[in-house]
């Protein structure tokens, strides 16, 4: 028999690392169960997934400039041709293919500033190729929600319903696309992948407090106020690191994306002490040795917090989208969030006090629910091989799903 030949599809190796996480957790599913697998990716940053993760990667966009905001007339012709370029790029790699991965990631929703012609059409590219030549294209669990803007909402739209196998993070997620027109009764929902990495052996805490910080200027439909979001955001976190600082604690700061740093400088300037320094955490693996270190966490990216929650360390969101706040209720902590768009210091510490005060009984309720997290996703896994790898058997699907 011939190898499956898998490709993975996203904004991996781009400096996000949620995102990579989420493929670290396919690729070792892949590995553990379909060792014949022959692998490749279509991604943001082919150099840095080939060299991180050894499997051949293809640069994403046949435009190199494509998320650079394009003035002259040159880079908007160039940024034209490159969407018709594609078309057939996009179309030659997924022919390869017997299947096609989105691991992960928020490929469907709209939370952070996004334009239509950017991912949203990358995306429908793909799930219309992989209908047209019968190449079986599954979302993997994918995070969504609701979408006000038109073009963007028909793309991630289409894009559902051309998939053949979607299965989401949240509940939330499912709700999003159903009142958006998809037909969601036979999708599933499971943990984010990122709670099928390995977990960190226990470290001995220092009375840290990790403080994810994000470069955070609202969503999609803020961009009439965006700088007035990110100038409150920094100078709310800011103040609740002072105050932090003040009571003589050690502060971590995390970040999760590559334009975090400018959000960390900031604070680091405003709050001049050698109890305050920065992480540079290179992948999730890092960010949850950071974590598994603290007392506590407060954090805004959505995969700072999935780190925390997953070693078991109390934590505290800022949160900027209802994702966050279906987490952080999933985990046992739906009581500890905080608007990211609107960051009260006081409040937030008033917050952050009432949180350690329940630390010994909040660590057993992360312990219970990420036990119940390993079980659901041994069963993502299963329907994922029961859905796209049927040569293996329907045998060893049945007893991945009755993984303890």
């Amino acid at each position: 028999m011939t190898s499956v030949r898998v490709g993975v599809f996203g904004l991996l190796g781009s400096g996000n690392l949620g995102n990579d996480g989420s493929l670290e957790a396919v690729l070792g599913h892949l590995r553990a169960e379909h060792p014949d697998a022959v692998v490749d990716a279509l991604c943001g940053g082919p150099e840095v997934v080939t060299a991180r993760y050894g499997i051949p990667a293809t640069r994403l966009h046949w435009n190199r400039a494509e998320y650079r905001t394009a003035s002259r007339a040159g880079a908007i012709a160039a940024k034209g041709l490159g969407k018709l370029v594609d078309v057939v790029r996009t179309a030659a790699w997924v022919r390869r293919h017997d299947v096609v991965i989105v691991p992960g990631m928020g490929v469907l929703e709209a939370t952070l500033p996004l334009r239509p012609w950017g991912f949203p059409y990358s995306l429908f590219l793909l799930c219309a190729s992989g209908r047209l030549l019968r190449t079986r294209v599954a979302l993997v669990g994918v995070g969504a929600d609701a979408i006000g803007d038109r073009p963007t909402r028909a793309l991630v739209r289409w894009s559902a319903r051309l998939a053949a196998y979607r299965s989401y993070r949240d509940t939330l997620s499912r709700d999003a696309m159903r009142a958006m027109g998809v037909d969601t009764a036979r999708d599933e929902v499971h943990p984010d992948l990122a709670f099928a990495l390995p977990t960190p052996p226990p470290a001995e805490s220092a009375g840290t407090v990790c403080v994810g910080v994000m470069d955070f200027h609202g969503g999609n439909d803020d961009r009439a106020r965006a700088e007035e979001i990110h100038r409150r955001y920094v100078d709310g976190t800011t103040r609740f690191v002072r105050a932090l600082v003040e009571d003589g604690r050690r502060v971590r700061l995390l970040t999760g994306d590559a334009c975090d740093a400018t959000v960390v400088a900031a604070i680091l300037d405003a709050v001049d002490s050698p109890l305050v320094t920065a992480a540079e955490a290179a992948s999730l693996a890092d960010l949850m040795k950071e974590t598994a270190a603290a007392d506590t966490v407060v954090a805004t990216r959505y995969h700072n917090l999935v780190c925390a929650l997953k070693v078991g360390t109390p934590t505290l969101a800022l949160s900027y989208a209802a994702k966050s706040d279906a987490l952080m209720d999933r985990m046992g902590l739906g009581a500890y969030c905080h608007p990211a768009r609107e960051v009260d210091a006081d409040r937030l510490l008033e917050q952050f006090r009432a949180l350690e005060k329940q630390s010994a009984e909040l660590r057993r309720t992360l312990i219970e629910r990420n036990q119940a997290a390993a079980q659901q996703l041994a069963r993502q896994f299963a329907d994922l091989t029961t859905a796209l790898f049927p040569a293996t058997g329907h045998a060893h699907a049945h007893a991945l799903r009755e993984t303890p």
